[in-house]
């Protein structure tokens, strides 16, 4: 088996700072053609966007893609549904996992794996916001630590 290239085009910081994540999947995306190609060019967000499951079929809301700019009339709503694909087996334990209290479903990466377009899912569970302070704290102990030895191997 290769090793496949793999092109982050996404990432939503945003869901690392207010949820705890559990666990990741990998799904791929029913995108039309133009949405593809803005994708392979970076026009794409996933900041706002959050996952359902609808009757055995699991849905990203809220995730932008930029139209096209040389496409015409096959260009799509930037703000549409679309469908995630997952195995059965993995779309049961997500529905199991979500019915639980306090979890959520979220995208974490948009990437394209050779030339299929992937979507890295996380079951998170919300953070309080005495949480959020900590990791704040660490980062910015974390950020002075590196300063400090910084500084100290310039001279």
């Amino acid at each position: 088996m290769s090793k496949e290239a793999v092109k982050l085009i996404a990432n939503n910081k945003k869901a690392y700072h207010d949820y705890f994540i559990e666990d990741t999947w990998e799904a791929g995306i029913a995108l039309a053609g133009t949405e593809v190609k803005s994708v392979r060019m970076g026009k794409c967000s996933v900041k706002e966007a959050f996952i359902k499951v609808e009757k055995g079929e699991v849905y990203v809301y809220g995730m932008h893609i930029s139209p096209y700019e040389k496409g015409n009339i096959f260009n799509k709503d930037p703000l549409r549904v679309r469908k995630l694909l997952l195995h059965r087996s993995e779309i049961n334990k997500i529905n199991g996992k979500i019915a639980e209290k306090g979890f959520t479903m979220v995208p974490l990466k948009v990437y394209l794996k050779g030339s299929l377009v992937k979507v890295e899912i996380g079951l998170a569970r919300g953070k309080k916001l005495y949480d959020k302070r900590q990791d704040i704290a660490k980062k910015d102990q974390r950020r002075e630590a590196e300063k400090d030895f910084k500084v100290k191997n310039l001279y």
